[in-house]
């Protein structure tokens, strides 16, 4: 694990792809946000007649049964959905997890911010009260813009064009000296959690970036047991890209995580938590916080050469 600055690190995080280990299947149920449709029963890749693939991965996940596996349609456009994963029929067994295959495609909790909710502050500063308080994200054309921190008490920070703070449970945003944020195509979290894990066993979640939720990208709530999270890119939430807590075990492999609020990887509670093959890139906040919890780290990245004080912003 180390740290790297500046929001570049931002578009490397989707340029990963990992494929995690194949098993012994259950049924494949298909999704395809573009040309599926949730009145057919999943059961193709292509529509046809009354078969094809569903348009979301929640009804995928009210058809599923025990073993099955969900498999994404990488169409270019994002899933913008909040997913749970809950009981027996979200489970596998050894040798045969429960599977959501995401093909590359991308999880977001982000919508746009309707411009007449931008009210003015100072001559340059304007502000928007969102739903989600506590912590929150602004992206700009599916990037997170710069992030100043605020302390309790303290005076709104310096803001410079295209920064922005959240500040008494409101988002202060500076745009460019001769625009509006009107003007740009501005969002923000309105989904808490990409993806919850609860009282589930023998699941893997594969090949998926997942950004732009206020709390955390994947969220291991209590008694998540035998987790494989494996080639995910958990970027741009604002709390962490991956949360562990309760008595939840969970292997984090060959992912990525980076640009996240107040942890890239945050664990709590009796958890355990192994860590192989990742990187968790400290340049928002730092790579792991560990509230409890017992964590292994696995053959970490190399550590980068350049002193943070160096590398790019």
């Amino acid at each position: 694990m180390h740290a790297r600055i500046g929001l570049f690190v931002f578009v490397a995080l989707g340029l990963v792809v990992f494929t995690a280990p194949r098993a012994t299947w259950g049924r494949d149920i298909f999704v395809d946000n573009v040309g599926g449709d949730d009145r057919l029963p999943g059961d193709g890749p292509r529509a046809f007649g009354a078969s094809g693939p569903c348009r979301t991965i929640a009804r995928a996940l009210r058809a599923a049964e025990k073993g099955d596996r969900i498999i994404l349609a990488n169409t270019g456009q994002p899933y913008f959905e909040s997913i749970t994963f809950h009981s027996g029929r979200h489970s596998g067994q050894p040798g045969r997890p429960f599977v959501l295959e995401g093909n590359g495609a991308t999880l977001a909790g982000t919508a746009l911010i309707p411009s007449e909710r931008w009210e003015p502050f100072t001559e340059r500063i304007f502000r928007f009260a969102p739903e989600l308080k506590s912590f929150q994200q602004l992206y700009l054309d599916g990037v997170p813009l710069i992030q100043r921190q605020t302390t309790d008490g303290g005076p709104l920070p310096d803001l410079q064009p295209l920064e922005w703070c959240l500040f008494r449970g409101a988002i202060y945003f500076r745009p460019e000296d001769t625009l509006l944020p009107s003007e740009y195509a501005l969002e923000y979290a309105v989904h808490p959690v990409g993806i919850t894990l609860y009282e589930v066993r023998h699941v893997v979640v594969s090949n998926l970036i997942v950004q732009g939720f206020h709390l955390d990208g994947v969220n291991a709530h209590d008694n998540a047991f035998e987790i494989t999270l494996s080639g995910l890119n958990c970027r741009g939430n604002g709390r962490s890209g991956i949360s562990v807590g309760g008595a939840s075990r969970v292997k984090i492999d060959a992912c990525l995580a980076g640009n996240n609020g107040v942890a890239q990887v945050r664990t709590e509670g009796f958890s355990q938590t192994v860590i192989a093959n990742s990187d968790l890139i400290g340049n928002t906040a730092p790579p792991l916080v560990q509230e409890g919890g017992d964590v292994v780290i696995q053959n970490p990245p190399p550590a980068d050469p350049t002193p943070a004080s160096e590398a790019a912003p």
